[in-house]
């Protein structure tokens, strides 16, 4: 994580480095920014739809973009990086308590606003495509996994009904399994014996 060194004395809050700080609140279909005219002292806290945030950020000077590190984050930071700003990822944790009022897609935005702009704030690297492809799959496998255990305790306890008890572990189960079909399956109500239930267990 980097950390953010605080504000230098004299700094004019609502710039950082030189650059202008924006809080981006990202969604679906529309994004919420919030920052700071530094020209005229106006708060700005507009939509952008999200197919026009790309076209709105091109057009802007350098700035320092800040969006709470959810879903899509990475995607936006490495976006709008392209485009030449420099962007920084919030925990969710650090942005809560700046939340006043009623959570709004606006007090979200400037939230996010106030919070990138603590003394000693970590910032959430910002993941490249390759390494979440790498984090997808390692997440793709321990779903499966649990969908596999699910299943080999479901068949189990279905099996356990009939009389069929297995040693512990995946391995013994679908060792030991081939010879108890035919045990049980005199035993198994006509709804279960089905053609195609048959040629299943056999």
């Amino acid at each position: 994580m980097n950390r953010n060194t605080g504000m230098n004395a004299g700094q004019i809050i609502g710039t950082m480095n030189g650059q202008q700080v924006i809080g981006l609140d990202i969604a679906k279909h529309v994004f919420q920014m919030h920052t700071v005219n530094m020209g005229t002292g106006e708060i700005v806290n507009v939509q952008i739809k999200r197919a026009k945030v790309a076209e709105h950020f091109a057009n802007l000077a350098p700035c320092l973009v800040a969006i709470e590190a959810c879903g899509g984050a990475h995607h936006w930071a490495r976006e709008l990086s392209k485009l030449g700003h420099t962007v920084r990822l919030l925990h969710a944790k650090i942005v809560r308590p700046f939340v006043s009022g009623n959570k709004t897609d606006a007090t979200d935005a400037r939230a996010i606003w106030l919070a990138v702009q603590q003394p000693g704030v970590k910032f959430v690297g910002t993941k490249t495509a390759a390494q979440q492809a790498t984090l997808t799959l390692h997440r793709q496998r321990e779903l499966l996994m649990k969908m596999r255990i699910m299943q080999t305790n479901a068949l189990r306890s279905l099996l356990y009904e009939f009389g069929a008890t297995f040693a512990k572990g995946k391995r013994a189960l679908f060792k030991e399994i081939p010879r108890w079909p035919l045990k049980v399956l005199h035993l198994w109500p006509p709804k279960l014996l089905h053609p195609g239930h048959r040629k299943l267990m056999c």
